[in-house]
């Protein structure tokens, strides 16, 4: 007897490349984006020259899933600019959670604080005005270390690997950690690629392969995102 198999039963042994078409499909059946970040979307779309650095809202609403799945009363964000990420976070934290932005951009987080107000958020968010690896040490410094449930990193690409160490150590043990670009639009695949931001992200992904204290796992997401539980103390 011969067996006739659809060449499509052979997609899902790799992920699938979506093209405008799936993309808008995937969109209309899964995403539930609020009014309120359409309109952030939006309006970093018509009035900053940098809103390809915006999360997509598929990865937002990804992101709070898994807020919500590991159950996250305290959660931190290296790099916020416009504030959809922190939105879709601080949205998916209990009503006692608690949400620390790190941003060193007052112009770009003007619009985030505008839109936290918007959504009811802001008394859920804290936020520090400087250099992310400052907050991150006074963090450290007012015994912080090991509290905090989830970790967003979304910020210059040359301190990923600093920001990482960090952010393990403020991360509780089974805590998870989520950084952003890792793909890099598929730069990092293209070996005459030597931009200095896709050498960077090459050696954070080098350096998050071999650390054996986490489990960890790229997504294809948006423009990449890898997840990292802690599993150490």
């Amino acid at each position: 007897m011969r067996f006739i198999v659809k060449e499509s039963l052979y997609l899902s042994n790799r992920t699938l490349s979506l093209d405008d078409r799936t993309h808008e499909y995937l969109l209309s059946v899964s995403v539930d984006e609020s009014e309120l970040l359409r309109e952030l979307r939006e309006q970093t779309a018509a009035e900053n020259q940098f809103s390809v650095m915006q999360i997509s809202p598929e990865q937002g609403q990804f992101m709070a899933l898994l807020v919500k799945l590991t159950g996250a009363k305290r959660a931190l964000e290296i790099g916020t600019f416009t504030g959809y990420s922190s939105i879709c976070i601080a949205s998916a934290l209990p009503d006692d959670g608690e949400l620390i932005c790190c941003d060193d951009s007052d112009e770009w987080t003007q619009m985030a604080r505008s839109y936290w107000q918007k959504a009811g958020l802001q008394d859920r968010i804290k936020f520090y005005l400087q250099d992310a690896l400052l907050s991150l040490q006074q963090l450290l410094d007012d015994s912080a270390a090991g509290s905090f449930d989830f970790i967003f990193i979304d910020a210059d690409k040359q301190n990923y690997p600093l920001y990482y160490e960090q952010s393990l150590r403020l991360l509780r043990k089974g805590g998870l950690l989520a950084v952003d670009n890792t793909l890099w639009s598929g730069s990092v695949a293209d070996p005459e690629n030597t931009e200095p931001g896709t050498r960077a992200i090459r050696r954070f992904n080098e350096m998050v392969k071999n650390d054996n204290r986490v489990t960890k796992s790229l997504v294809p997401i948006g423009d990449g995102l890898t997840l990292i539980v802690k599993d150490f103390e």
